[in-house]
């Protein structure tokens, strides 16, 4: 049968049943329980109550069984009219795969053993006017699982254990930060200023203050604001944007956590994000080791640390001192970007470490020794000013977090504000942040700042090779196009 004829028989069937003054769609709050406590206490002879929805129907001679399952599990119900009398057995027999319902009844085991509900009375709750994909053939076309992930999450439960563990890793995340004392704080979303790192923002107008606003790229100015103004420990998981490409690693709307101790280094900040990501993978595989797109990654620490500077001058001869021209040029002697004829530092970072992705090893790695040209918000070492106090880490291929000894010198601060705003393009000119300034010339203390990217975390907890696989609705290219 076509879709579409298989959609008009099912509304056919519900104007009759409400032909009958069946309620399909009640506001009723059912008092019920779960199936999974049920299944956990299970006890021959109890009166339960449930909810769920229907997902398997099953005529045998005068009895029907179904599959009912909630959010934490399923059951079997069985079903017979001269249980629950005929005419009531007529108006079941409409009750379709898909629909949601209420079900009383006791409590037994089949002969094959199977944990079953003998139905005594049944409510609808929802009358499903669409077929769910089919178990083994639907929800194959990878664009439609994202455009409705709904149906996604019903039919595939391997999709729905990766959000369960999204929620847990998360969870454990503020936990394991709570604990070390660490305060959640918010901050805004809307930014006059688009600061804190690299990217290009998403541009919005607030009518009331005919004001200019952009959707931040990241929280970093206004979590330092709150170490000046006296909070030694902050973090924000946070959702940020940033208008560019999409691909397997990037979507525009993008969960990040930001991590501001005072008092600490970037050093301090390695020792952090090994504890904390372990500590994630622990709570999902009880070990350090765990499989990644058919590899074994091991999180024992402590974990490698290798050169930035040591590692551009051996694959390109890019020296921290070079300009952007002589770097462009180095590049390009490799076969890089040989169609541009300039590059800002910011891109020609991307495509260095684009290129240093590729042969990271599968097991953590701290790249450190950045050049300080690329790093306007972290501190110089003091032996060498031209490389910064900053690491990026890698797991798997993949650049999982970054972070810096926060630069607190207002003076020098404001002076590489100024010499950022030099690579800018004209549509990309942005003001100095006067604010954050102000901010840090009223002092704020030594710190560390860690920043990772909780879905490509996700993606690698996971297994997921796409961020779109750990994003319930990722931001995806109209039907039309």
């Amino acid at each position: 049968m076509e879709l579409n004829e298989l959609i008009e028989l099912k509304k056919a069937k519900a104007q009759a049943l409400k032909a009958k003054e069946v309620e399909l769609y009640p506001s009723k709050t059912p008092q019920h329980a779960t199936i999974l406590s049920v299944l956990e206490n299970f006890q021959e002879g109890n009166k339960v109550n449930l909810c769920g929805r229907v997902m398997a129907k099953r005529s045998h001679g005068k009895a029907v069984f179904l599959d009912l399952r909630d959010s934490t599990g399923k059951i079997q119900l069985y079903v017979k009219a001269d249980i629950i009398g005929q005419e009531n057995f007529l108006i079941f027999e409409n009750i379709e795969v898909a629909d949601f319902i209420e079900v009383e009844g006791e409590l037994f085991k089949t002969h094959t053993g199977e944990y079953t509900l003998k139905l005594e009375k049944f409510f609808f709750l929802a009358k499903a006017l669409r077929p769910l994909p089919e178990k083994w053939h639907g929800l194959k076309d990878v664009d439609l699982r994202y455009r409705q992930r709904y149906l996604d999450l019903i039919a595939n439960e391997e999709v729905k254990k990766v959000f369960l563990a999204r929620s847990r890793i998360i969870r454990n995340i503020r936990k394991f930060l709570d604990d070390q004392g660490y305060l959640e704080v918010e901050t805004p979303m809307m930014h006059s200023i688009a600061g804190g790192a690299a990217g290009r923002p998403f541009k919005t107008f607030h009518n009331e203050y005919n004001l200019n606003l952009n959707l931040r790229i990241a929280p970093e100015l206004y979590l330092k604001r709150l170490l000046v103004g006296g909070f030694d420990r902050v973090y924000e998981i946070n959702r940020s944007f940033r208008n560019e490409g999409v691909s397997t690693r990037h979507n525009p709307e993008f969960t990040m956590l930001e991590v501001y101790t005072a008092y600490a280094n970037y050093e301090d900040m390695m020792v952090l994000a090994e504890n904390l990501i372990v500590s994630a993978a622990q709570e999902i595989f009880g070990e350090t080791k765990f499989n990644y797109q058919d590899k074994i990654v091991d999180l024992a620490t402590p974990w490698k640390r290798v050169s930035f500077a040591d590692l551009v001058k051996e694959k390109f001869g890019i020296l921290p001192e070079d300009s952007e021209a002589v770097m462009l040029q180095k590049l390009q002697g490799k076969g890089f970007a040989k169609e541009v004829s300039k590059l800002s530092r910011t891109q020609i970072a991307k495509i260095i470490e684009e290129v240093l992705e590729e042969g990271m090893s599968l097991n953590p790695i701290f790249v450190t020794d950045y050049f300080a040209s690329m790093c306007p918000l972290a501190k110089n070492k003091k032996d060498n000013p031209l490389i910064s106090e900053r690491f990026e880490l890698y797991i798997a291929g993949l650049e999982i977090g970054n972070a810096y000894s926060e630069l607190n010198d207002p003076l020098e601060q404001k002076k590489r504000f100024e010499e950022e705003l030099k690579d800018l393009k004209a549509e990309e000119k942005k003001t100095v942040d006067e604010d954050y300034c102000l901010a840090l010339e009223h002092g704020m203390p030594p710190a560390g700042g860690l920043g990772i990217g909780i879905d490509r975390l996700i993606m690698l907890l996971t297994g997921q090779a796409s961020i779109r696989d750990v994003i319930l609705f990722p931001l995806l290219r109209p039907e039309s196009e």
